[in-house]
């Protein structure tokens, strides 16, 4: 069956949503897997972490080739590999026997994933009627899949066996692209509203390096905060949780899930503050927030360190609104695309190396304490380093509406 009619606004939109939901659920069955497999396959955390490191490393690295293919190409045609392909490789990645051929499973699934946010982003861009509210929402989507991710994991693992905890959810998103394929035509074409080249706000070349010099570190930084907390967590509360210790995994995940939808409201509430006060401003402060935080988690136990888990995810996702507006404000309008492919590379690739570090450093400790002071290191960076960025024009005119990654990258 083909369609030779344009991707319509609303069918567009539900098949992006969804498409991210899919994208961070994906990139988040591991860690709550490998608690299984510890005692299946008698690797350590740590080990079992790296199984995976290549696959978060190809899920950043890969988005630029994958937004540069879908510019030259077709948006809609990249989002039909994406979801049909990263299906794929999911279900496979079930039959695996082996550690080394679960890594492997666990790299393509990476490689397909990267796919999603520099294209789904141009998809929705180039579909929606109102791009904002579309952006947001799409945004909600991604986070709700990093919150759930967990809860779906450990339910299809404690009542049908690891493989099934794979299987399902790449049948699911594998169906999904079918119905994609059939039920979507043609790219539309993307309006634009300003001559390309055009910075949100008038800065000199010196203001635009030095921002971007301070941006790729900080970015980098809570990459680092955010790959780590993520892939931690489970065994965090599997470690020093005792509430639903009787449940097993299952417990341990519908508390990692409990904590991150909490989060989950940053979303909303740093778009919120983003619209009303200094950009700057919101994103110095959320991580001057979040040092506290991650020192009380490495002491917490029960459901205080779940309320403290809570709070963390809910101050990270807060500031990624603000991040988002920083890289729109000081990045010309032809070269967005390209800014936020980049912010890809650090906050998914080059900061995927947290994945192997957490679990070597959890390894060689034998707790994750000084994990949590590492998370207040990255935060206090992060901190010390937004003081430096420029301010010019009126920051409540710069927080327009971008598109959203970070926590639910």
């Amino acid at each position: 069956m083909t369609n030779d009619v344009p991707v319509r606004p609303g069918r567009a939109l539900i098949f992006s949503n969804l498409a991210h939901y899919y994208n961070h659920v994906i990139m988040l069955l591991f860690p709550t897997v490998a608690l299984v497999l510890e005692n299946e396959w008698g690797w350590s955390f740590g080990d079992l972490l790296s199984l995976s490191f290549l696959g978060y490393l190809a899920y950043g690295l890969a988005a630029l080739p994958a937004g540069w293919i879908a510019d030259r190409w077709s948006t809609r045609g990249m989002m039909a590999i994406y979801l049909l392909g990263t299906g794929t490789v999911t279900f496979l990645t079930g039959f695996a026997q082996t550690p080394w051929a679960l890594g492997v499973g666990l790299t393509s699934m990476g490689l397909f994933a990267s796919i999603y946010h520099p294209v789904g982003t141009s998809f929705i861009v180039r579909h929606a009627v109102n791009r904002g509210k579309a952006l947001g929402a799409n945004g909600v989507f991604g986070t709700l899949g990093v919150a759930t991710a967990a809860v779906i994991a450990s339910t299809l693992t404690d009542g049908w066996g690891w493989r099934m905890a794979f299987m399902v959810p790449g049948a699911v998103c594998f169906a999904t692209g079918l119905v994609f394929v059939l039920f979507t035509g043609p790219d539309a074409r993307s309006p634009v509203s300003r001559k390309p080249g055009v910075a949100t706000v008038a800065l000199d070349r010196r203001d635009i390096v030095r921002a971007f010099t301070i941006l790729a570190v900080t970015m980098t930084c809570a990459g680092f905060i955010a790959q780590g907390f993520l892939v931690a967590l489970p065994k965090v509360f599997s470690e020093k949780v005792s509430l639903f210790a009787s449940e097993g995994i299952s417990g341990t995940g519908t508390l990692v899930t409990l904590a991150l939808l909490v989060g989950a409201s940053g979303q909303l509430l740093g778009g919120y503050l983003a619209e009303r006060y200094s950009i700057k401003s919101v994103y110095l402060g959320m991580y001057v927030l979040m040092v506290p935080v991650a020192v009380m988690m490495g002491y917490l136990v029960d459901a205080p360190l779940v309320a403290s888990a809570a709070l963390l995810q809910l101050v990270l996702a807060s500031s990624l609104p603000a991040e988002n507006c920083l890289v729109a404000r000081f990045c010309p309008d032809g070269w967005h695309a390209r800014a936020y492919g980049a912010k890809f590379v650090l906050a998914l690739g080059v900061a995927s190396l947290a994945v192997p570090l957490t679990g070597i450093l959890r390894d060689q400790t034998g707790s994750f304490f000084l994990f949590f002071m590492a998370i207040a290191a990255f935060a206090a960076t992060i901190a010390i380093f937004a003081t430096f960025l420029p301010r010019a024009g009126s920051e409540a005119d710069a927080a327009a509406p971008s598109p959203v990654a970070g926590a639910a990258e």
